[in-house]
């Protein structure tokens, strides 16, 4: 019976840098890393746990943002934290072409500060203005973005959407929230030495994936 052939440690190498070489290959076929897809499957941690965009015919992008900037979220720095991580986001958003939604809930009511516009450098000031204040409508937030996204759906079918929900979940009782009509990724931010977890339940009443604030800084 014929024994198989024994590979060298040469012959190994050239082996896994041949892979690695295929691997490369794919990924910039593949074309630039989708880092939203990616946050929704939970933190990256290789390679391999990562979501690529297509180079031709990839689906129009839409990110829906929606941050609680209520008075709590002056707490131990929560909102400043939070306003780094979404330059970060925006400026993932303007390499991808992608559309952004952005809706805050503070004071009395949510108040729209952009609907499905293209992502650019004038998010900038906003940010930077963005302050903290006054009560949570983060409850009517969701229900106008729910209501939104509906009407969203009908004019651009085709569109791919994220949603994104920035709160600490310093919210009062509430009755059960529905899901949103698309995935999902509610950030935790709330940094208290104690925690309430109020934010985790409301992610699972959305049927959202769940991440901390603090697991983001942790990629930096």
């Amino acid at each position: 019976m014929r024994q198989p052939a024994k590979t060298t440690g040469a012959q190994a190498g050239k082996g896994a840098r041949a892979g690695a070489s295929r691997g490369r290959a794919q990924a910039a076929s593949a074309g630039q890393v989708a880092w939203l897809p990616s946050l929704l499957k939970g933190r990256p941690r290789h390679r391999d746990d990562l979501c690529w965009h297509t180079r031709r015919g990839a689906p129009a992008q839409l990110w829906l943002i929606i941050v609680d900037a209520s008075a709590s979220t002056r707490r131990h720095q929560a909102l400043a934290h939070t306003k780094g991580l979404l330059a970060t986001l925006f400026d993932h958003a303007y390499r991808q072409r992608a559309r952004l939604a952005l809706l805050t809930a503070s004071g009395s009511a949510p108040q729209w500060q952009r609907h499905g516009l293209k992502a650019s450098a004038a998010l900038q000031p906003w940010l930077q203005a963005l302050g903290a204040g006054g009560g949570t409508p983060l409850l009517p937030a969701l229900e106008q973005a729910r209501q939104w996204l509906g009407n969203r759906r009908k004019a651009y079918p085709n569109e791919e959407v994220r949603c994104l929900v920035f709160t600490d979940g310093r919210l009062q009782q509430w009755d059960p929230v529905e899901p949103l009509p698309c995935p999902t990724l509610l950030v935790d931010m709330e940094l208290a030495p104690v925690r309430l977890g109020r934010a985790r339940r409301l992610a699972q009443q959305l049927a959202a994936d769940y991440q901390h604030l603090l697991s983001f800084e942790a990629m930096k």
